[in-house]
């Protein structure tokens, strides 16, 4: 954030702020842990709002619930800051001191009133108003957000509108002021730490713009840098589609059953000259590779370090040898380069995080005892003195220009609607998320019973399940742009009517992502997921049509 792909804030400070805002995640569920620390907030006196369409189980401990139409959160966050303005709520002194862009980013702004506010997220006029005189007047606020936010075609957008309300307030660079995307898995934050983002070196070091950077890596590593951008996930399926892209080495990863649209992904998958998987399962990916690698469990039969969503890297040790001819990933890779004729030596994972700290200056002073020492480290953390950063941008306070660095820019964030539009003939918003029993696409969960699990079903409105005339257990057929499948039918009354949900847990069962749509963000590459159009048909009726 503001240059940096992290959470400015820690778990700590979740526990000691004044308002907790949740926007587009029910971390109730899919972030179980962290909620652990909202939970310590609000028996501490926190007040937590939840922006989400549904009424999820994150927002039964909610002192205040925006039940926000799909894909609306730019139309809100603008329609927030409209009224922070107008009525006097914004911290000047911040604003004049620690941004730019501001005059451009209110007169963006001042169009959205609450009324038309009301109008574009269905959120009642006076609620928006509610939440925007408590985030303004707090002392100190949290926004947290997740994939509700991100999995959109306009996600970058729709993060940037949530900083700028960070910004306008001054909730970002304070203990207990912040601006967090919560990680959905464990290390996702510490892939893109490593650089396993396309344009980004180790420690978020620009590829085409930081030659220093580049100096340092090609110095270490002893190989030039092209210096210039990779493809993104969305990017590389774009490719194959072209045939510029015609093999495909893929780690960790099952996107024949993950990615939206997922026909398409599967024949474009299916057409590669070769597909390497690497993987723990035989899962769906797997299946269609020419070479599968068996790798090993990174969080219990290897060493290393993860990173969670709060910037701290931690020890892996491992407990288990992995079994039969399954390898640890960073012996499978050092090997691999063996043969490609890159023989690196004996590649350990301490060896390693020393080449990475050698290149990534927001690492150095993290040493293997200094992590053990001291429990784990927060990045950044330039030398062996330092104790790691509590939370991020404490500059933009500093009295000195010279102190306070490149001042944080606003925005201008536009409104988009989804992009798959609703008709007569797709009617209903489909939504899809997580359940708390499973995780992504099942394959590491679904070989497991839990009193807690369910079969896939397609969760609907009492209000739309009377006017269907859908019972609960019913299977009916969900019909997109895209495809069409059979799945038992489910009343929520959590859902509002017109708002239907469901995941991708199952999908040998019920392959959701059939219905999705690959609508993507050009800036981030993150496909639609939360946001198709579908209609629901009885079996019985459309069988006689």
């Amino acid at each position: 954030m503001f240059g940096a792909g992290g959470g400015t804030s820690s778990y700590e400070e979740i526990e000691n702020t004044d308002l907790i805002v949740l926007w587009g995640s029910n971390a109730r569920e899919t972030h179980p842990i962290f909620f652990h620390h909202v939970l310590k907030g609000i028996r501490k006196g926190a007040r937590l709002v939840v922006v989400d369409p549904r009424r999820t189980t994150s927002a039964q401990w909610a002192d205040l619930w925006l039940g926000i139409d799909v894909g609306s959160d730019i139309a809100l966050s603008n329609a927030m800051a409209r009224e922070i303005i107008v009525s006097d709520l914004v911290n000047e002194t911040f604003v004049k001191r620690a941004t730019m862009r501001y005059r451009a980013y209110r007169d963006s702004v001042m169009e959205w009133t609450l009324e038309r506010g009301e109008q574009a997220t269905g959120i009642p006029a006076e609620v928006i108003r509610e939440f925007a005189h408590d985030y303004a007047k707090a002392d100190r606020a949290e926004i947290c957000w997740t994939l509700g936010i991100t999995e959109h075609h306009n996600a970058t957008d729709n993060v940037l509108a949530l900083i700028n309300l960070g910004l306008l307030c001054g909730h970002v660079g304070r203990y207990g002021s912040g601006l967090n995307p919560l990680r959905g898995q464990n290390n996702v934050q510490g892939g893109g730490d490593m650089g396993a983002i396309p344009n980004k070196l180790p420690g978020f070091q620009d590829i085409e713009n930081d030659p220093e950077a580049c100096a340092r890596y090609e110095q270490v590593c002893g190989v030039p840098v092209i210096r210039k951008y990779g493809r993104n996930l969305t990017q590389m399926f774009d490719g194959m589609e072209h045939g510029v892209l015609t093999a495909l080495y893929v780690i960790g990863e099952n996107p024949a059953s993950s990615e939206a649209d997922v026909g398409r992904a599967r024949k474009l998958i299916g057409n590669l000259d070769i597909l390497i998987v690497q993987d723990l399962f035989m899962t769906k990916t797997a299946k269609m590779a020419d070479v599968v690698l068996p790798a090993s469990n990174s969080a219990f039969e290897s060493e290393g370090t993860v990173t969670n969503s709060e910037r701290r890297v931690q020890r892996v040790r491992k407990a288990l040898e992995p079994p039969g001819d399954a390898r640890d990933d960073i012996w499978i890779i050092a090997e691999l380069a063996k043969r490609l004729g890159r023989d690196w030596g004996e590649v350990t994972p301490h060896s390693a995080w020393d080449e990475l700290r050698a290149v990534s200056p927001m690492h150095a002073g993290m040493t293997y005892e200094r992590l053990e020492a001291l429990d784990g480290i927060q990045w950044p953390c330039y030398d062996e003195e330092h104790e790691g950063t509590l939370f991020l941008h404490g500059r933009l306070w500093e009295e000195e220009r010279d102190k306070r660095g490149p001042k944080a820019p606003f925005s201008v964030t536009p409104f988009e609607p989804p992009v798959d539009e609703l008709t007569e003939e797709f009617p209903l918003r489909l939504t899809t998320g997580r359940r708390l029993d499973s995780y992504n696409t099942g394959v590491q969960t679904g070989g497991y019973t839990s009193p807690l699990r369910r079969g896939e079903t397609i969760d609907l409105s009492p209000e739309d399940a009377d006017r269907l005339g859908v019972s609960g257990g019913e299977v009916v057929r969900v019909t997109s742009r895209r495809g069409s499948l059979e799945v038992p039918a489910r009343v929520d009354r959590g859902l509002r009517p017109g708002l239907v949900f469901m995941t991708l847990h199952f999908p040998d069962q019920v392959d959701t992502n059939i219905l999705t749509i690959d609508a993507t963000d050009p800036k981030s590459g993150t496909a639609e997921f939360k946001a198709t159009a579908v209609r629901i048909d009885k079996i019985s009726e459309s069988v006689e049509a």
